[in-house]
């Protein structure tokens, strides 16, 4: 996935001008009054309207925002952002953006670089099969225990998150698609009862979805093939089919490092 070229703004400084220069063109914008000292609305996602929020979400938000902007490509690997610059394009105070970056270095999007801000973390080929790797080692146990004694009523209730993937897939919208990929692999994953696996499937897969650094916009067909792995996963699961479980959960993670 690749950042957009947009032209450079007014106020916007080139890495070799400022030692906290960022590029920040591409980041949408939070609305003027989501200042931290008056209650904010929400920052628009891309291909999204502006949502009022709470005041105490601004941190939320933005951090929201930078992981939407992550996944679509729109903060570029390699490129360093500081927290002021893109405090000044977002609407708010760098106290929030930064708060936000801190979390994204704890789950290892991004690498804090002494008085200049963040760069988002290069992620090739390998480290992306190994995630998947990681993934299939926790999850399709699990997921073979869960297809023996989970009751098919139950799985039945999960059909409308894999059907907001195929939603999100069938209209291209590859943010979207991480956010409810994510959400169906954690309410199936819910089911085992256990919290401290949710906590590390999600890390996991969390990072498994950061773009490659020469990695092109996913083909449309990608992301409608992958939507449909949880449809047939749910039939699979509900069927009690063992070897068919085992095979599309492989097979899904294999295919998230496209």
């Amino acid at each position: 996935m690749r950042a957009g070229g947009a032209p450079r703004e007014p106020g916007a400084v080139r890495g070799d001008e400022a030692a906290g220069a960022v590029r920040t063109s591409e980041v949408h914008r939070v609305p003027e009054q989501a200042r931290g000292e008056h209650p904010p609305a929400e920052a628009p996602l891309p291909g999204e309207g502006p949502r009022p929020v709470r005041r105490h979400s601004v941190r939320s938000q933005v951090l929201d925002a930078l992981r939407t902007a992550l996944v679509s490509g729109e903060l570029s690997p390699g490129e360093v952002y500081s927290a002021p610059a893109l405090g000044e394009r977002f609407g708010v105070s760098a106290t929030p953006v930064r708060e936000a970056m801190q979390r994204l270095a704890v789950e290892g999007a991004v690498e804090v670089v002494p008085n200049r801000g963040f760069r988002v973390v290069v992620r090739g080929p390998r480290e992306l099969a190994e995630l998947a790797e990681v993934r299939a080692l926790i999850e399709v146990p699990v997921m073979l225990r869960l297809a023996r004694t989970v009751p098919a009523a139950r799985w039945a209730a999960l059909r409308p998150l894999a059907e907001a993937t195929g939603a999100a897939a069938a209209r291209g919208d590859r943010a979207h698609y991480a956010e409810t990929d994510r959400a169906f692999h954690r309410a199936v994953l819910a089911l085992a009862g256990n919290e401290q696996l949710l906590v590390v499937a999600d890390d996991l897969h969390r990072r498994s979805q950061w773009p490659l650094l020469s990695a092109s916009v996913p083909r449309h067909a990608d992301l409608v093939a992958d939507a449909a792995e949880h449809t047939a996963l749910l039939d699979a699961l509900t069927a009690h089919d063992l070897p068919v479980v085992e095979a599309l959960v492989r097979e899904h993670f294999a295919g998230a490092d496209r």
